[in-house]
């Protein structure tokens, strides 16, 4: 249900993006929820775009803590560095960065999840009983269908129609949409298989596919920890330049600025935990992204060729 739910998602966003033009999830977000209904999804969808980046601040902490056992404020501040210099280049370079680390991360995810299948020690059953033990942010698991892909939609929507309002082919800027999210459902697949059958190692770990990987062997908890980090980076990357460019054009003299003290903000505000976090910005971001989705579709299905 998630992956059919980005490939289409993914699509109609690239094609509201590349037919506006836009610049900033701003333009879309006004146009697809008109006067009154548009500010209300601005407000929520920046508000969001940092409190994700947010999250990722945290969630470096916890990586680093986790496999090197580095305090996680200490983790948090690295990335917090890094993230902040990679804004300080220009749209492009941003774009590239993030471009060309993905592929990366895909294959070393790709590789941990489909061994930790393999070698699975327990039988369905046993893992089936387990899993129903975790907590879960709904018991229905077509709501939490929705939840995942409302979320992620509402956080990743503002990059997707920044990259694709820079792209005149719409043919291209579909098909991005259409891959991408069809990638992203099936590593999505991949990591609840692997964290299903591996139940009884992941149970209560902050970072799940991270624990996997060093049952593997050290060496490729380490290359996990990286790729994970990276993913981390691309994300933040992602939410923090989304939201800085709501407030303030990339070739502007306060953007610079913007970014140092939006960066050192976030950073701040990652010292309240990951797994807190998570549990509270991620659940209610989910509920508020249905408006985006439903409005996004009607505007699609309005005027799909039109703009």
């Amino acid at each position: 249900m998630t992956t059919a739910l980005f490939i289409f998602l993914g699509y109609t966003f690239a094609q509201l993006g590349t037919n506006l033009k836009a610049n900033s999830h701003k333009e879309v977000l006004y146009y697809i929820g008109g006067r009154f209904v548009g500010p209300v999804l601005d407000i929520v969808i920046t508000f969001f775009l940092f409190g994700v980046a947010v999250v990722m601040f945290a969630g470096a902490g916890s990586t680093f803590n986790q496999m090197f056992g580095v305090s996680p404020v200490v983790g948090s501040i690295i990335m917090a560095a890094i993230v902040i210099s990679t804004l300080l280049l220009n749209t492009n370079k941003i774009i590239g960065i993030i471009a060309t680390i993905t592929p990366y991360l895909i294959a070393v995810i790709f590789v941990i999840l489909i061994y930790s299948i393999f070698t699975m020690d327990l039988s369905l059953t046993e893992a089936d009983e387990l899993a129903r033990q975790q907590p879960s942010a709904t018991s229905n698991w077509l709501l939490s269908a929705f939840l995942y892909v409302s979320y992620n939609l509402a956080a990743g929507a503002a990059l997707l129609i920044i990259m694709t309002g820079n792209e005149k082919d719409k043919k291209v800027a579909s098909m991005g949409g259409i891959l991408g999210g069809f990638i992203l459902g099936m590593l999505i697949i991949l990591i609840h298989i692997a964290m299903f059958v591996r139940i009884d190692v992941v149970a209560g770990k902050d970072m799940p596919t991270l624990e996997l990987a060093s049952q593997i062997h050290p060496a490729v908890g380490i290359l996990t920890a990286i790729a994970l980090l990276g993913m981390i980076y691309n994300t933040a990357v992602g939410m923090l330049y989304s939201f800085t460019v709501r407030f303030t054009a990339p070739e502007s003299k306060t953007y610079r600025p913007a970014v140092i003290v939006i960066g050192s903000l976030g950073f701040i505000a990652s010292l309240i935990g990951f797994t807190t976090l998570v549990g509270s910005v991620y659940v209610v971001m989910g509920y508020l992204g249905f408006a985006l989705i439903v409005l996004a579709v009607a505007a699609w299905l309005r005027k799909p060729q039109d703009n």
